[in-house]
């Protein structure tokens, strides 16, 4: 596997069953318009179409060192390690902002990196069947 910068990149990874609490905490709580929209001197962070766009994410970066460490735990395996220079273009770390969303429905992640790759390699195994 290809690992960039060294295996020293930032991702957000976020579990599925996280993802799915902040949609259904959002469909409880349908967007209004906001106060005080003013068509004659609209801001960009406001609107008076009723919706809202937020992040959803883990909002804790990890490197993907510490992400492929997980994967060999968890499977009991070696990965054959690729290390390569930073690609240019690409970024150091990205992660989801999710200040706005905790905000307006309380949404916080709440399954640690190591307990998603657990749940999601004995879903895998499961699934395909496989020992």
């Amino acid at each position: 596997m290809n690992l960039f910068n060294h295996g020293k990149m930032q991702r957000d990874f976020t579990y599925i069953d996280d993802v799915v609490d902040g949609v259904v905490k959002c469909t409880g709580r349908p967007a209004a318009p906001a106060p005080g929209w003013d068509s004659s001197a609209p801001s960009p962070a406001s609107s008076s179409a009723p919706y809202r766009l937020y992040n959803i994410g883990n909002n804790q970066p990890v490197e993907l060192e510490h992400f492929v460490n997980v994967l060999e735990m968890t499977l009991g395996k070696k990965a054959v390690r690729n290390y390569l220079p930073m690609q240019a273009g690409d970024v150091y770390a990205t992660y989801a902002d999710i200040s706005s969303l905790q905000e307006a429905v309380g949404f916080t992640p709440s399954t640690p990196l190591e307990q998603g790759i657990k749940n999601f390699v004995e879903w895998y195994k499961a699934y395909h069947k496989i020992i």
